[in-house]
């Protein structure tokens, strides 16, 4: 077997036997897939359509099914809502522990994801533009840092611009679906470096899917983000 197809088959079917089943089968719970708000070919050239609708359609939907599956043999559990849930994972039992702490985590930062694409790159304004020209020096600087950081995650993991209630940007990292949400701190936005987000593509340069990802991402949403953070709205 071509080593593409063989490869191709382990990161996009082999995270888990619950990639594969019908989603539309999985059981009913308090939380939902969102849609992708714009169209699976919207971030062409620099994510294929292919990879959009596996991702959202498959991975994401994954984590869904597999969270209410776990939250519904608790009341107390699909109570709650999500940001309670990933602040709160000392209080979840042992046994339920990771497994709401990964797909929790997973639904949390995806749902952020679809939500700063679909854009068409290009540069923020405003107040955006101001906090990124203060905490990272231009806007070339924070691509640079966070490319950096992005490809020096180790296997799979996310990179995340975090931002303070009063508008105050940093950067950091973290492991598989861990999210900085878990440690009470707001998401602006981040991006996916699991190889089921650039695979297909890209195959093994993580780098060259991280500095073509700019081109996806949309400044008036993220703007939108920046503004919820600093009037205490922002959830996910």
């Amino acid at each position: 077997m071509p080593l593409l197809s063989r490869r191709t088959a382990f990161c996009l079917g082999a995270a888990g036997l619950a990639f594969a089943r019908d989603v539309t089968a999985q059981p009913a719970g308090p939380f939902t897939l969102p849609a992708l708000p714009y169209a699976a070919g919207a971030n062409e050239p620099h994510i294929d359509a292919r990879t959009m609708e596996i991702h959202h359609d498959r991975h994401h939907a994954a984590y869904v099914a597999n969270l209410n599956a776990a939250v519904t043999t608790s009341s107390d559990l699909a109570a709650m809502t999500l940001p309670q849930l990933l602040t709160r994972l000392n209080q979840v039992p042992d046994n339920l522990r990771t497994t709401i702490r990964n797909n929790a985590g997973g639904h949390a930062n995806h749902s952020m994801f679809w939500q700063v694409m679909g854009g068409k790159g290009g540069a923020p304004s405003g107040t955006l533009a101001q906090a990124i020209e203060r905490d990272f020096g231009s806007l070339n600087g924070l691509k640079q840092q966070f490319n950096r950081a992005g490809a020096g995650v180790f296997g799979s993991g996310w990179v995340f611009v975090t931002v303070a209630r009063d508008g105050k940007l940093a950067l950091t990292t973290r492991p598989n679906q861990d999210t900085p949400l878990m440690d009470g701190t707001m998401v602006l936005f981040g991006n996916d470096v699991w190889e089921h987000a650039y695979y297909l593509k890209y195959q093994n340069r993580r780098p060259d899917y991280l500095a073509a990802w700019w081109n996806v991402v949309d400044w008036a949403k993220v703007a939108e983000r920046h503004a919820a953070a600093m009037d205490g709205t922002l959830t996910i």
